[in-house]
C-alpha cells in the first residue's frame, strides 16, 4: 500500500491511497468520524436568559460551537469510558454573563483553561435587546461522534475511487464529449486532434461526457484499488491529527480482535 499526500492546510487534508481495499478505506473513514475524541459543551446551566431564544435552542447552539480539541487540549481530560466522566465539575468550565443591547458571540465564552476555547470568535449565539441579560455556566467534555454530532471531528470525511478515462481510438474523435464535462477537466485540441485531460483527480465520474458521445469515443471508469481521500475539519482539530488518531484506534481494534481470536473467544 502506498500513500501520497496531495494537499494539506489547517482544516483540510487530501491524500491518495494506492493498492488498498474498500473495506479498509471505509473503516478509516468511519473511525475518523465516530471514534476520534473531541471536546464539546455537554452540560449547560442557564442561570438567567431574558432573550427570545428558548433555553434548549441556546444550549444546542453552545454544544455545536467548535472548541479547540488538539492533542495538547485533550491531554489529561476524562474520556466517556472513565468512571468520573459524568461528574458535572469534571470538565472545562465556561462562563458567559452579558447584558444587552448586543449580539453575544462565541468570543464572549470565558474558559477556565486558556488552551480550550472557541475556534472562531465571531459565531453569533444570541441577540440581546436593551436590558436583557444572559447568565450561563457550561461544562465542556470529551466525547465521540457515535454519541452526538457535536463530537464528530470532521465536517467532510469521504473517499472516491481514482478515476480513469480512456479513449476508443477505433472511432472518430468526438469533441462534443469534452464540452459536456461539468468540471472542465477535458479540453479539445483540434490542432493535434486530441482531447486532453487537465486534472483527472477532479473527475466526479458522472459520465456526462460518455452520454454526450454518440459513437462511444470516451469511457470513464476507475482503478478499483486506488482511492482519493479527503478529510476536512471545523478547525477544532488538525485533519492530520484526526487521521493519525483514527489509524491508532483502528489498530487497537484489530489487536483486540486478534487477541479475542487467539484466546478462543473466551473474553
Amino acid at each position: 500500500m502506498e500513500i501520497e499526500f496531495k494537499s494539506q492546510s489547517d482544516n483540510e487534508l487530501i491524500f491518495i491511497v494506492r493498492d488498498a481495499e474498500v473495506p479498509f478505506i471505509n473503516a478509516i473513514r468511519r473511525v475518523a468520524m465516530v471514534n476520534v475524541p473531541k471536546i464539546a459543551i455537554e452540560d449547560v446551566n442557564i442561570i438567567r436568559n431574558d432573550s427570545a431564544m428558548f433555553n434548549e435552542v441556546l444550549a444546542h447552539r453552545l454544544g455545536l460551537t467548535p472548541l479547540v480539541s488538539d492533542l495538547d487540549a485533550l491531554e489529561g481530560l476524562s474520556l466517556p469510558e472513565d468512571d468520573d466522566w459524568e461528574e458535572y465539575t469534571n470538565g472545562i468550565m465556561f462562563h458567559l454573563n452579558e447584558v444587552g443591547p448586543k449580539v453575544v458571540y462565541s468570543k464572549d465564552l470565558i474558559s477556565s483553561d486558556s488552551k480550550i476555547k472557541p475556534v472562531y470568535d465571531t459565531i453569533p449565539l444570541v441577540k440581546l435587546k436593551e436590558g436583557e441579560e444572559l447568565n450561563i455556566e457550561a461544562v465542556a467534555k470529551v466525547g465521540y461522534g457515535k454519541e452526538h454530532a457535536k463530537w464528530i471531528p470532521t465536517t467532510v470525511c469521504a473517499y472516491k475511487q481514482y478515476p480513469e478515462i480512456t479513449f476508443n481510438e477505433d472511432v472518430e474523435i468526438d469533441y462534443d464529449c469534452a464540452q459536456a464535462c461539468p468540471r472542465g477537466i477535458l479540453k479539445s485540441d483540434k490542432r493535434s486532434k486530441k482531447i486532453k485531460i487537465l486534472d483527472i483527480e477532479d473527475c466526479a465520474m458522472c459520465k456526462s461526457c460518455v452520454r454526450a458521445s454518440d459513437n462511444g469515443y470516451i469511457n470513464v471508469g476507475y482503478r478499483p484499488n486506488d482511492f482519493i481521500f479527503r478529510i476536512e475539519t471545523d478547525g477544532a482539530m488538525p485533519p492530520k491529527e484526526v487521521l493519525l488518531k483514527a489509524c491508532d484506534v483502528l489498530g487497537e481494534k484489530a489487536d483486540k480482535f486478534i487477541r479475542f481470536s487467539e484466546e478462543g473467544g473466551s473474553k
